[in-house]
């Protein structure tokens, strides 16, 4: 029936494949031609080479093929093609430079760079500027394709978008960029959006980046784009009629039934006030400065990310102890650093910490007294322990946080029933939870716990950052409280003992 050929615009494609389609001419083939030019990102008086063809193409190349299946002619399966190829516009961020096979890869962006308006060989953009958040990137991008008067799309149109990997972007990331992209298509230029494709269509080797392509479609586009293939990588298209992208979602809050009063921090702190904010402080701030090297050791043992979990609670819990702790009410304060924690960490750690926080709580809220003896903090130490234990599965030899925590325990406890007074305690047991955290180094990990698939040899070349990050909190608190309030703490203590 013929021959079509989808060119994307630039000089040596047309030149080769008109050389293509006049030989095929002269041997008595018929030859139809169109010229993809989608490229939103060059002016328009940019000479006579015109607006470069980029991932547009795909979504012609998807109606040209649709149409030829169902049995048109060759001039019609053209002219629904060129149609299509008259509504697509498209433009490019580019993080990085692809590789050109033999040869050293251009450094031509530079750090902290990032290229606007690509080709899609790799040839420079039309400018180059600092990197952007992807919202900010989007906009403009969108803001190009839609204000450049390329292609008739107005408000109220119905549209595809095509978000498309140049070579080395995650699908994650990709997917990132459409969900910033289809609410701003529907709630700042008014279009309805019908498709949303996003994966690798197009690509330039191993280049970092993304394009962004939209088309104006009606129902018989549509349908073309709908229409069954057997090109293995043509995504379904996300479809169905969009709610508005801004929905408001009630969410629960953790503080909505407690009063005003324990809700925020005391205007003056008591002594135990005092010493619940040098403890918290001086554990919250361990954390943040281990992050790299819990995150070094979580990539031999783990999934990398221990150091930034923790990281992330840390810090929430220093923020919302300016706001939120009642600290001069002990079983409170400890019941929202489990909320800091549930609402900012993530992954196991998040949850075992949170179910950690809740038990002590609980065990703290049963005693009636406003002032929280040592013994009653070992309890709830203990109790928070036994939670962990209980719904992690884990404990003493499993490599994790407990190895570090249950011999802090047997120590506090053993060294207050000596008589010891409460602040040595405190210390005393804290070396045991580093010397029980270093010696996960020298363990094979059991059914629980991140490292349970790793084997031996990987294992004894780190210690558990679990267990590592636990002991440090605990030691950095001690050793605050020892610094700042040995001598009150100790008469304040041994009075309520008494």
């Amino acid at each position: 029936m013929g021959c079509l050929l989808v060119v994307t615009n630039y000089t040596g494609d047309r030149l080769n494949f008109g050389l293509a389609a006049e030989q095929a001419r002269s041997e008595g083939y018929k030859i139809e031609t169109v010229i993809v030019g989608d490229d939103c990102a060059l002016p328009k008086s940019q000479g006579i080479a015109g607006r470069r063809g980029l991932a547009g193409t795909i979504l012609v190349n998807k109606v040209a093929g649709a149409v030829a299946a169902a049995g048109l002619s060759l001039a019609d399966v053209a002219s629904e093609a060129r149609r299509a190829s008259e509504v697509v516009g498209t433009m490019g961020v580019a993080l990085s430079v692809c590789t050109l096979p033999g040869q050293v890869t251009s450094d031509r962006l530079g750090p902290g760079k990032m290229e606007l308006g690509l080709g899609i060989h790799g040839e420079p953009g039309a400018a180059v500027a600092d990197l952007q958040p992807v919202d900010v990137v989007v906009t403009h991008v969108l803001k190009q394709i839609l204000e450049s008067n390329y292609i008739p799309i107005t408000r109220g149109n119905r549209v595809v978008l095509m978000i498309n990997g140049l070579g080395a972007t995650p699908v994650m990331e990709l997917m990132i960029a459409a969900g910033k992209t289809v609410p701003k298509l529907q709630l700042e230029f008014g279009l309805l959006v019908e498709r949303v494709y996003t994966g690798s269509f197009m690509t330039s080797l191993d280049m970092k980046g993304f394009s962004i392509s939209i088309m104006k479609v009606d129902q018989t586009l549509l349908q073309h784009l709908d229409a069954s293939t057997k090109a293995p990588h043509w995504p379904v298209g996300s479809a169905g009629n969009r709610p508005p992208a801004k929905i408001p979602v009630p969410l629960p809050s953790s503080r909505s039934m407690k009063s005003d009063e324990l809700l925020s921090r005391p205007l003056q702190l008591t002594e135990q006030g005092h010493i619940l904010e040098v403890a918290i402080e001086a554990a919250a701030n361990a954390i943040i400065n281990m992050r790299d090297i819990l995150n070094d050791w979580d990539s031999t043992v783990g999934d990398g990310d221990c150091g930034s979990t923790m990281y992330k609670g840390a810090t929430a819990i220093l923020d919302d102890m300016k706001k939120y702790y009642p600290l001069n009410n002990a079983a409170e304060t400890v019941n929202e650093i489990g909320s800091s924690v549930r609402r900012a960490m993530g992954g196991t750690s998040g949850v075992l910490y949170t179910i950690f926080c809740k038990a002590a709580y609980a065990q703290l809220k049963a005693n009636s007294d406003s002032t929280v003896t040592a013994k009653q903090w070992a309890e709830a130490l203990e109790a928070a322990i036994a939670a962990v234990s209980k719904y992690g599965g884990a404990s003493t030899g499993y490599r994790t946080l407990l190895d570090a925590l249950m011999p802090a325990l047997a120590v506090l406890k053993e060294r207050l029933t000596s008589g010891e007074d409460s602040c040595t305690s405190f210390v005393l047991s804290s070396e045991a939870a580093v010397a029980g955290a270093g010696s996960t180094k020298d363990m094979q990990a059991q059914v629980a716990g991140r490292s349970s698939y790793v084997s031996a040899a990987i294992l004894a070349t780190v210690p558990d950052p679990g267990a590592m990050a636990a002991a440090a909190w605990y030691r950095a608190a001690a050793l605050a409280v020892k610094d700042k309030f040995h001598p009150s703490f100790n008469s304040s203590i041994n009075k309520s003992e008494s």
